[in-house]
């Protein structure tokens, strides 16, 4: 097993330089290795053996097995509250194909894909990001997270940054606050997308699964077995000798259900966690951009008492670029060094409107 999740460990590495915070993090690393993960566990057979088994008389396991597989099974939605012993398997009865409805399941055929493919669209705001942030605050951090070896002149060279691009990097901030967006309009849409390749059952399905809990073993009606039956039905049909058309009733298990039930029960109390904190820091994001007396004080959050007269100094200065470059720089900065330069960069604003 830990073969297997090995190769996740690379996008669980921690950067000795944050360009983001906790809830971006949350969106490219902590949601897309729990959707590979989850991709990689129902591909994984040694595990939960066959995707599929079906029983049919006189036909060979395999081609049943393939046939089944590939043109999906089937439940009859009246049947789901039946009981084993009674009526067979919850879903699987007796029917009649003129007058009886019947759902088909072919979910379970893309459920590795669509898995792997929602991880790559968290991933992708991620990368526009990087590709868009191109080691800025790298280079501008270097050694500064070590208040014993850093270069006293490239703290000097990086006031002189600050004053030279002032005003100049609100494209840089945008950027960020663009692909925040992104990642709250992706975990939406996945949500929908989900809600859709189930029919509509995923939309409530979490709720359901725990108002199911709190009813009376014999009055409840198993939403995971509705969603993700383990026994359907398969009809397969053949010539016989004379060429009339033969018609075989076959039993299906769906063995990777119980483990398909538990992932999107947890995707979708996570999906909501990770939506209402998305909206939480978009809020968050606009209180930034409309009212500056909330970005000092975030600057005062990672400085001593010392430094907070010299920050109200550079607030009235900093356009919302030039605040959200210098907070990123205070969040990756030793504050021994960061007091330092407030009060240098403080001092050479003032030095310049004197002139």
């Amino acid at each position: 097993m830990l073969d297997v999740f090995g190769s996740l460990k690379v996008l669980l590495k921690i950067d000795d330089v944050y360009i983001d915070n906790v809830v971006f993090r949350l969106h490219y690393r902590a949601t897309a290795v729990i959707l590979l993960a989850c991709s990689i566990l129902v591909t994984y057979r040694q595990y939960f053996g066959d995707p599929i088994d079906c029983i049919v008389d006189d036909i060979p396991s395999k081609v049943i097995d393939t046939y089944c597989w590939i043109y999906s099974t089937f439940t009859i939605p009246k049947w789901n509250k039946g009981k084993i012993g009674k009526d067979v398997h919850p879903g699987v009865s007796t029917y009649d194909d003129s007058a009886d409805t019947v759902k088909y399941h072919r979910y379970y055929q893309w459920v590795c894909f669509v898995l792997f493919f929602q991880a790559m669209f968290f991933y992708a705001p991620r990368y526009l990001w990087k590709v868009w942030e191109a080691g800025r605050m790298r280079a501008l951090v270097l050694d500064l997270n070590c208040p014993i070896d850093f270069d006293p002149e490239h703290k000097e060279s990086l006031i002189n940054y600050f004053v030279k691009n002032l005003h100049m990097q609100n494209v840089y901030a945008i950027r960020y606050f663009l692909c925040e967006f992104l990642n709250l309009c992706n975990v939406l849409l996945q949500m929908y997308f989900i809600d859709y390749i189930l029919e509509g059952e995923f939309s409530r399905y979490g709720y359901e699964v725990l108002r199911m809990t709190e009813m009376k073993p014999e009055d409840r009606t198993d939403v995971m077995s509705r969603v993700f039956p383990k026994v359907t039905k398969c009809i397969f049909k053949k010539y016989g000798p004379s060429g009339s058309i033969q018609t075989f009733d076959g039993l299906c298990l769906l063995p990777l259900n119980i483990l398909n039930e538990k992932i999107f029960v947890f995707l979708w109390f996570w999906f909501w966690f990770i939506a209402i904190i998305s909206v939480l820091n978009t809020v968050y994001r606009t209180v930034i951009i409309l009212i500056p007396v909330f970005r000092l004080l975030l600057l005062k959050s990672i400085t001593d008492h010392t430094s907070h007269d010299k920050l109200k100094t550079l607030s009235q200065k900093f356009w919302i670029g030039d605040w959200f470059v210098f907070y990123q720089l205070g969040k990756n900065t030793s504050p021994v060094i960061f007091k330092e330069i407030i009060l240098d960069l403080t001092m050479k604003f003032e030095e310049k409107d004197n002139v």
